[in-house]
């Protein structure tokens, strides 16, 4: 929209500081696509320009007398109200024309107010200082406003660029006397003063704002013609009637609801008409709403929370039957068969797929494997004793005498080079401690001693 109600004050990407040919900055814009082509005929080209103010909130139409050639984002001074009004050119060309006959402007009325020259920094300079009391003269009009008890409501000021005129913007539900605030304006603001009553809609439009679809609002961008919209509307498209959904910020109804009215309508000629009841031997069957994407229409019957899906061919029989007086035994619904939804592929961390558990657990399994596959070795082999695998075995068959003459019984006592009933010697003469290396007498292997 215009570059004053962003957060940065330029349009993002034009890289000219808000006078962008495309017009982008301007509300209700309206796209050049003929402006590329070559003129064949200057004499019947059209000798009026639209000019935009205050970033698009008003257009109006001005003659070329000059016939001199503007491009889209120019700035120009036209005549105003007992001075001269700067605007932006936001058409040229011959859409001029097609804008004219839409609005029912004559192009050569003689009416129409005129192009004076393109502005000049002066002109500039007296447009900017002129813009920039409109906060504070709208502020303090509307303190006027409630001090003289006046039911309105000031939604926008707009000032004449050379200040000498200005415009009031409000809305207000009945006719107001406002003789005394004009009084009160002139006197202190020392401008001519013009008041003019707007619809709750252009305000909203001057406003501007976030619609629930989460664009910008239509009047704000490109609507200007505003229809009435009722609640039919929504019941033809089979919208629940709930004024809080329905309504949009200017707290009417949505001027949305006309948008797709036409689509409706035609695809609501195939349904019969008379069909709300239906006459069956269960009782009178009612209609409830018409789904025009699936051609079915949807029924419910007395005593029964069920809606029965119809298609058109068969709610025609049956109005068929009924009119001879034969009252149907069902009506012969059709299956709803829901739709599978696809499942969306899960998110995927590309950082963490690899953690220290997955490698613990393939570890363990290797461990384990290793270990069943020692069970099934045959004794013969397997690895021998004396070759220990770590540190850890090779410490205990240091210590520890090996018989290979013999199996190893597994609850007898240990081998000993002296006597069987007598002391094991200790050659350390003393007590023997706790944690302390196992005495040995003799060679770790008695095989291996020479």
């Amino acid at each position: 929209m215009g570059c004053g109600s962003c957060g940065t004050g330029t349009p993002n990407g034009c890289k000219s500081n808000g006078g962008c040919s495309t017009g982008g900055c301007n509300r209700l814009n309206v796209h050049d696509w003929l402006r590329d082509l070559p003129i064949d005929d200057i004499a019947t080209q059209c000798k009026v320009v639209e000019v935009s103010f205050k970033q698009g909130s008003r257009k109006e139409f001005f003659r070329n007398t000059s016939l001199q050639h503007f491009e889209k984002g120019d700035y120009v001074t036209v005549e105003g109200v007992n001075g001269f009004d700067l605007g932006e050119i936001s058409l040229t060309g011959e859409l001029v024309r097609i804008q004219l006959k839409k609005r029912g402007t004559d192009e050569f009325s003689p009416e129409m107010k005129k192009i004076l020259r393109p502005s000049n920094e002066r002109d500039l300079e007296t447009y900017h200082i002129s813009k920039s009391r409109e906060a504070a003269m709208l502020a303090r009009s509307r303190a006027a406003a409630r001090d003289l008890r006046l039911e309105m409501k000031l939604s926008e000021v707009e000032l004449q660029a050379d200040g000498k005129k200005g415009t009031f913007f409000y809305t207000a539900d009945d006719r107001i006397d406002f003789r005394e605030l004009i009084r009160t304006f002139a006197g202190e603001f020392k401008v001519k003063v013009e008041m003019r009553q707007i619809g709750i809609r252009q305000e909203a439009a001057k406003v501007g704002g976030i619609g629930s679809c989460g664009r910008e609002l239509c009047c704000s961008t490109w609507l200007h013609d505003f229809k009435s919209v009722n609640t039919t509307a929504a019941r033809y498209q089979n919208l629940s009637i709930n004024q809080t959904k329905l309504s949009g910020q200017c707290g009417r109804l949505k001027c949305c609801l006309n948008f797709e009215l036409d689509t409706y309508l035609d695809a609501l000629q195939a349904f019969p008409d008379y069909a709300d009841t239906l006459q069956t031997a269960m009782g009178q069957a009612f209609l409830i709403k018409k789904d025009i994407f699936k051609n079915l229409m949807w029924y419910t019957l007395p005593n029964n929370t069920k809606h029965f899906p119809l298609t058109i061919d068969r709610v025609v029989e049956i109005k068929k039957l009924n009119k001879q007086g034969i009252a149907v035994e069902e009506l012969e619904a059709v299956e709803i068969t829901s739709k599978n939804k696809e499942v969306e592929p899960e998110f995927v961390e590309l950082v963490g797929q690899i953690s220290l558990r997955s490698l613990e657990k393939n570890d363990r399994r290797r461990r384990d494997q290793q270990r069943s596959f020692n069970d099934r070795r045959p004794n013969n082999d397997r690895p021998n004793n004396d070759r220990p695998n770590n540190d850890r075995n090779q410490d205990r068959n240091n210590n520890r005498p090996n018989f290979n003459n013999g199996p190893r019984p597994n609850n007898g006592p240990r081998p000993n080079n002296g006597p069987s009933n007598g002391p094991r010697p200790n050659n350390n003469q003393g007590p023997r401690p706790n944690n302390g290396p196992r005495p040995n007498n003799g060679p770790a292997n008695p095989n291996s001693a020479n």
